[in-house]
């Protein structure tokens, strides 16, 4: 008797066209985390897949156990194309960046259920045209908090000394925020209403994007307080970070 089919809704992160007709796909599921996915024949035939195998689409997949590795894909329905976000380069851009960031950061097979709704809430944000840099400091911030990586913000991270209205640096190569005394030269200047304003997006729920504003000042600290926590914990730098920073 053969396998019995699985499914689960999942999101298209990327795909590769392989021999004449097939195409290997790379899905952050719902329910088993990233997996790879073999659609044999799909680019022949639309019946089973429909306009369910492009990058940011949203569909629920069902398949049966392949060999080795890779998924037996038999068909999808679609729950979200997404095509909002295909008609802006920025957004087009900043999706991608989001998308190669999960690839980056997660193991393949292990169940992230919080940052599968954190993606899908990002990739639905930017569909409906929100606004792009509270985007990408929403999905960084909670994506290293949610993996365990996140930095001491509201204290120092050496003398733990809570922040009331002194000079802070932030460092993290050394855990994070840091007191004048323990800083001496090291790290860079960062106001207190910045780790203030990341510490309070921490508390609301992990796939909201709207109704967050931040001032240019926290937006330019956060940026960098980011890119040193990111540029510690990926093993390399995302290709699409590039051409976002070019855009």
């Amino acid at each position: 008797m053969g396998q019995l089919p699985q499914q689960s809704e999942a999101l298209v992160l990327r795909y590769t066209d392989y021999g004449e007709a097939d195409r290997i796909l790379t899905l952050f599921t719902a329910h088993h985390g990233l997996q790879k996915g073999f659609a044999k024949s799909a680019r022949k035939s639309r019946k089973r897949f429909g306009a369910t195998l492009e990058p940011f689409t949203k569909a629920v997949f069902h398949w049966r156990q392949g060999r080795g590795a890779l998924l037996s894909l038999q068909d999808a329905e679609l729950v979200d194309a997404h095509f909002g976000l295909r008609s802006d380069i920025k957004r087009l851009a900043l999706a991608s960046y989001g998308v190669e960031l999960i690839e980056l950061l997660l193991e393949e097979g292990e169940v992230y259920q919080l940052i599968y709704e954190l993606l899908c809430g990002f990739l639905a944000y930017l569909d409906q045209a929100g606004e792009l840099s509270s985007a990408r400091l929403l999905l960084e911030l909670r994506l290293v908090y949610l993996l365990g990586y996140i930095p001491h913000l509201l204290h120092c991270s050496e003398c733990l000394k809570i922040f009331h209205n002194e000079p802070i640096r932030f460092d993290a190569n050394r855990g994070g925020s840091l007191c004048h005394d323990c800083a001496g030269s090291s790290g860079f200047a960062v106001g207190l209403g910045t780790v203030g304003s990341l510490s309070r997006s921490l508390k609301v729920a992990h796939d909201q994007f709207y109704g967050f504003r931040f001032g240019d000042k926290t937006l330019q600290e956060a940026q960098l307080i980011l890119q040193q926590v990111l540029h510690l914990v990926l093993p390399k730098e995302p290709k699409s970070l590039k051409f976002l920073t070019q855009l």
